[in-house]
Formats: C-alpha cells, sequence, structure tokens
C-alpha cells in the first residue's frame, strides 16, 4: 500500500472535536486497517496514538437539472477514520496550506 492516509478531514465538527477531545479525521485507503492507519499517523505526525475508529461512507446520490435533461449521479464511497491522540498532544493540520 502506497499511501494510506489520503487527506485529513478539516469541517467544524472535527476542528472542534481536535481542539476539545484531542480526535482528528482522514480519509483513508479502502483497503486499510485501524493498525495500518495508527502507524501512518504516528510516522507522518509524530504523535501517540490511542484509538482508531473507522466507518465506510456511502455515496450520495446526486440530480442536476439542465436546459435539455435530467443528470443522475452519485458521489464516491470513502473510508474515514477517527484517530484520538494521547492526552496533551495535537495535530496542527493548517501548518501545510
Amino acid at each position: 500500500m502506497d499511501q494510506i492516509l489520503i487527506r485529513p478531514i478539516i469541517t467544524e465538527k472535527m476542528t472542534a472535536q481536535g481542539e476539545k477531545e484531542g480526535r482528528y479525521g482522514f480519509v483513508v485507503d479502502r483497503n486499510s486497517n485501524k493498525v495500518q492507519i495508527k502507524d501512518a499517523v504516528e510516522q507522518a505526525y509524530g504523535v501517540t496514538v490511542t484509538g482508531v475508529r473507522t466507518m465506510i461512507v456511502r455515496g450520495k446520490t446526486r440530480t442536476r437539472y439542465t436546459k435539455t435533461d435530467i443528470l443522475h449521479g452519485r458521489t464516491s464511497a470513502y473510508k474515514k477514520a477517527i484517530v484520538t491522540l494521547q492526552e496533551g498532544e495535537s495535530i496542527d493540520l493548517y501548518s501545510s496550506i
């Protein structure tokens, strides 16, 4: 597996959880497991991970109305991981922007 961590999830809810509870969200490779995700986060950010929760997010159906037709489509499904860090540690996701 080349890359386990695809991108961080930067939303209002995940930012609040990161500040209060030390939890951070990542979009991860669909075939990765919790141990691989833990190792990838520890190696990439230099922190100690105490817990990993994963979920597969289903794609949503989308409808777009155009002048000539109604187009139906679907967004991609992806795997999401919520990583809990050891107390007192944090990840600065905004430093690379």
